[in-house]
């Protein structure tokens, strides 16, 4: 900056030595003393031109962190669904729309409520029953309640929102010898079965033990 006034004024002084008419001459002075302050100001404050920078204002609320924040959780809601979707409906007033955080993955999700009269609230199931399309679920906020809408990634019907391995399917390992699966399959029934189905699994394990019992597998081998 300060090398093009320097020039800028010796230009203009080598025309104003040349110059003849009174006015050319009257306004070659003028801006022969304006280039000089210009110039012993920037002397003085070199820093006095430079472009100021702009901090970008962050617009919006700026939620604090996640590890910083309690929440409630919504353990009680009811749900319903058609071929294409899930419905989760939660009974919650006061949410705002501009205060929700929420988090769609295939085989999850995790919606949270900051600032509900006081409270966050949090509403999250880690592993679904089955896959959804994330970018197509969504929150609705209602005057009394909250809808969260997971669509399927395949069509069907859902036994349950949360996944659950199918422990009476027995193991079909063409290796493995078929009467340990059936084993296996009367221990998983006996042990999530009632008093009645105990009674009944342990009696056969008896009455097989004892000889008193058929083989099972007899006429298939």
């Amino acid at each position: 900056m300060a090398e093009d006034l320097a020039l800028d004024l010796q230009e203009l002084r080598q025309l104003g030595s040349i110059a003849k008419r009174p006015r050319v001459v009257s306004l070659i002075s003028s801006e022969i003393s304006q280039l000089e302050k210009l110039s012993k100001e920037h002397v003085s404050d070199p820093h006095a031109t430079s472009t100021p920078v702009q901090t970008p204002i962050s617009s919006g609320v700026k939620l604090p962190s996640s590890l910083a924040i309690n929440y409630v959780t919504l353990g009680s809601f009811s749900w319903d669904q058609d071929n294409d979707k899930v419905k989760i409906y939660i009974s919650l007033e006061g949410v705002g729309r501009e205060k929700i955080e929420s988090e769609f993955q295939a085989m999850s999700f995790d919606v949270k409520f900051h600032d509900v009269q006081g409270k966050n609230y949090r509403c999250a199931i880690p592993k679904l029953n089955k896959e959804i399309v994330p970018e197509k679920c969504l929150v609705v906020v209602k005057p009394k309640r909250v809808i969260i809408t997971l669509f399927k990634a395949s069509k069907g019907n859902w036994l349950d929102l949360h996944f659950k391995d199918d422990k009476l399917k027995p193991n079909l390992d063409e290796k493995r010898d078929p009467m340990a699966g059936i084993m296996d399959l009367m221990k998983n029934m006996y042990d999530e079965g009632d008093e009645d189905m105990k009674r009944t699994i342990a009696k056969a394990w008896t009455d097989a033990r004892s000889g008193n019992a058929a083989d099972p597998l007899k006429g298939y081998r």
